[in-house]
């Protein structure tokens, strides 16, 4: 269990924020979409514990009428995969947490399934990817390639750039880290992204001196 709390620990799961959710079409299962993206959305930026819970059960109550209401909508179950991850993050080390990974990565697949070009599902994807262990679905490669692919279609894209700046970072890399996370914190700051700034502000802030203590190291 220790490997799957610390999997979840790192996980941004929340796609929903890499851009601007679009308009949903005002169907009932659009609404209760948007309402549950929403509900996500305002959990992330709740400051304690309980608060967040709520908005995340609610999101979830909500993505599963959503899926009820129509299970060929890639909304509903992003909305769902938004909100069950949300969850498994608080929940942290527990014996349902890997039945819970696996519900939420089951949303996510859903999603890609009805939608091969969900960028914000691509993102998320491609975010659990090179952060999974190999024994939990993990791919490094495959989890870069697709965040890349998001920030090539989605210019204002966060969440992927963050997501391939840690992996620059992890790999030595750490001045191609720093542009990453210097462009994602203006991005975050211009569409106020309010959930992504202090990663932000941290991602670059690990790069930068990562980087200085690299040329030191070489001169």
């Amino acid at each position: 269990m220790k490997m799957v709390s610390q999997a979840l620990a790192v996980l941004i799961v929340s796609g929903a924020s890499l851009l601007v959710i679009p308009a949903i079409a005002q169907s009932s299962e659009g609404t209760l979409s948007k309402q549950a993206l929403e509900q996500c959305h305002q959990g992330r930026l709740a400051k304690d514990r309980d608060s967040r819970v709520a908005h995340f059960q609610q999101g979830q109550r909500l993505g599963e009428q959503a899926v009820a209401a129509d299970e060929g909508s890639a909304e509903a179950h992003f909305a769902l995969f938004c909100n069950l991850g949300e969850l498994l993050r608080i929940d942290g080390e527990t014996l349902t947490s890997l039945f819970g990974l696996r519900r939420m990565m089951k949303e996510l697949d859903r999603t890609l399934e009805i939608a091969p070009a969900h960028l914000e599902a691509l993102s998320a994807k491609g975010t659990l990817l090179v952060k999974l262990p190999g024994l939990l679905g993990g791919d490094v490669k495959e989890g870069e390639r697709l965040l890349q692919q998001v920030i090539h279609q989605a210019p204002q894209a966060v969440n992927a750039r963050l997501a391939l700046a840690r992996v620059r970072c992890e790999r030595g890399r750490h001045d191609e880290a720093a542009v990453l996370a210097s462009t994602a914190l203006v991005i975050a700051q211009r569409q106020k992204q309010l959930d992504f700034l202090p990663e932000a502000e941290a991602m670059l802030q690990q790069a930068t001196a990562n980087a200085a203590k690299s040329k030191e190291h070489r001169s």
